[in-house]
């Protein structure tokens, strides 16, 4: 059995996180690096590594935590815009294999990305 993720000591409470939002299925909490004036990581609670290891009953899973990132951003006030941002694998910055988004806003974003 692999160790546990940090994303996972946190859903399991084993290090503290400054948690923004949870429900039954995903959990939300301000990276301790952001990138951004708000930067939250948004993750399911259902340990799944990367896209490659979603699976055809993950569908609605992954519809949820939108939707919970639609409430997160209610909640914080982030009517002038966020960006999403899912990084797959190590060439795209992926540091933590458990699936998750980042939740970035609270400045001007350009584009493209990089």
């Amino acid at each position: 059995m692999s160790p546990k993720t940090v994303f996972k000591k946190i859903i399991d409470r084993e290090i503290p996180a400054d948690i923004v939002y949870e429900d039954g299925d995903c959990i939300a909490f301000k990276d301790i690096n952001p990138q951004a004036p708000v930067h939250i990581i948004v993750i399911p609670k259902k340990e799944i590594p990367n896209i490659e290891g979603l699976q055809e009953e993950d569908a609605d899973l992954i519809g949820r935590c939108f939707l919970a990132m639609q409430t997160i951003a209610a909640q914080l006030g982030l009517g002038q815009g966020y960006r999403v941002v899912l990084n797959n694998g190590k060439d795209a910055g992926q540091e933590v294999m458990h699936l998750h988004f980042h939740m970035l806003a609270g400045r001007q974003f350009g584009w493209p990305p990089g």
